[in-house]
């Protein structure tokens, strides 16, 4: 393993494209109310938020192509379908997130100024960077990474070593898979498969094409990433769990960041926290929209002028969604990770697997029977909880929202057993 100047640079860039706005406030909550089981909970939300997206990274590494390589096992037709699904996703939920979290805790208490405006110049900003997107990964990983990391990182040092409050007991019933499925609000195993993408295109804009450089460069990236959202985000659970008997059970993410900001930092946290809030979300932004933009700059013959015009609808998008409220961004994310989140996850999971183990033929399966099994979460996030409570409850895992999970590796094994089976047929013969 080499770690040198360009890894870090490559890194800090990955960081500060997964770490954005449910980066930033999920975890503490999620600490607060896990109490006394705080570890328990960051193993679920490390598993999700973590090794599953440097998974992702890997699986890039090893295919350096597009997001379309990572479903065209199981036929092309369903590949476009797959990458439109999320990166439609992908700029109408989180990217508009990060303008709405940056209004309502880096601008409104300061100015008092519309969300309108706040999204406009937000955008406007972000359009500047991809529409510069060859100097993307040195501005993220040298600049305003190492300045995100820097500043939370204070708050958690500081907050472990001031707060000597009691933690009192949780009542979560299973915190790890109460952290696991938190972990999905993160995005990050999406935003492994779009930023990933992301970093693969600007080696090749920088003239670098030699394929076993890139995937040692992009996999060490990777760890650096992964090791900076680990340090993070343990940090931050473990700070909300210290602050359980301090902050009222009840109160919203965006509160207690603010109050945990002002109690380790004083009066300068909230012009800290302004900072941190604005830089983390603008880079994620950056990320998920130039994402995009370059997806559909390769489905359209590689044209710029593509690139410019998704880019563009991206940051309008951003700007009208950006004014809805960030619970209510977050609710309504909920459905469309059931649906997307899981398969996403074995796509993940297969691309990392040796060649042997997922012919065409595992990927078909394994991904149809994850559709298949998945759809009652997706139901019942939509409304339909009543109806599909009674096949949940026959479902293996069904209640904790992971009836996909043992289907999808009964499948895997299954059709492996298979394969391998008309193989030895086919040497007999």
């Amino acid at each position: 393993m080499r770690f040198n100047k360009e890894t870090f640079v490559a890194g800090f860039a990955l960081f500060s494209m997964f770490f954005g706005a449910g980066n930033l406030m999920l975890p503490p909550l999620l600490g607060l109310k896990a109490g006394d089981v705080w570890s328990q909970v960051m193993i679920g939300f490390v598993i999700s938020a973590v090794i599953i997206p440097l998974l992702g990274i890997f699986a890039h590494a090893r295919l350096q192509g597009t997001m379309l390589d990572f479903a065209k096992k199981v036929s092309p037709s369903f590949s476009l379908v797959y990458c439109l699904l999320v990166y439609i996703i992908s700029i109408a939920l989180p990217s508009p997130r990060t303008a709405s979290v940056t209004h309502e805790m880096a601008i409104q208490p300061f100015f008092g100024t519309s969300s309108w405006l706040t999204s406009s110049v937000y955008f406007a900003f972000v359009l500047l960077f991809v529409l510069n997107r060859s100097k993307i990964l040195g501005l993220l990983g040298k600049f305003l990474s190492p300045i995100i990391f820097i500043v939370v990182l204070s708050i958690i040092c500081i907050g472990i070593f001031s707060i000597q409050a009691p933690i009192h007991p949780s009542d979560l019933e299973t915190p790890i898979i109460t952290g696991l499925l938190e972990g999905y609000q993160t995005f990050d195993a999406i935003g492994a498969v779009v930023v990933g993408g992301v970093v693969i295109i600007s080696l090749q804009i920088k003239g670098k094409h030699d394929f076993v450089e890139n995937r040692k460069l992009i996999i060490n990236s990777g760890i650096v990433a992964g090791i900076g959202l680990l340090i993070i985000y343990s940090g931050m659970i473990y700070n909300g769990a210290l602050f359980n008997t301090v902050f009222d059970q009840d109160i919203s993410r965006t509160e207690l960041l603010s109050g945990m900001s002002m109690k380790t930092l004083g009066n300068i946290g909230k012009v800290f926290l302004s900072v941190l809030v604005g830089l983390a979300c603008f880079t994620t932004a950056v990320g998920i929209v130039t994402g995009t933009a370059d997806f559909m700059k390769g489905v359209f013959g590689n044209s710029q002028k593509i690139y410019i015009v998704t880019a563009i609808i991206g940051c309008i998008l951003g700007v009208v969604m950006g004014q809805f409220d960030v619970h209510y961004i977050i609710d309504v994310a909920v459905p469309a990770l059931m649906l997307i989140y899981p398969i996403t996850i074995v796509l993940i999971l297969l691309n990392v697997l040796p060649d042997r183990l997922t012919s065409p033929l595992v990927f078909r399966a394994v991904v149809i029977i994850t559709i298949i099994f998945s759809m009652p979460d997706f139901l019942a996030s939509i409304g339909m909880k009543t109806q599909m409570a009674s096949i949940m409850e026959l479902l293996p895992f069904g209640k904790y929202s992971l009836a996909w999970l043992l289907p999808a590796l009964i499948a895997l094994i299954i059709m492996n057993l298979v394969t391998i089976r008309g193989k030895n047929s086919e040497t007999t013969q």
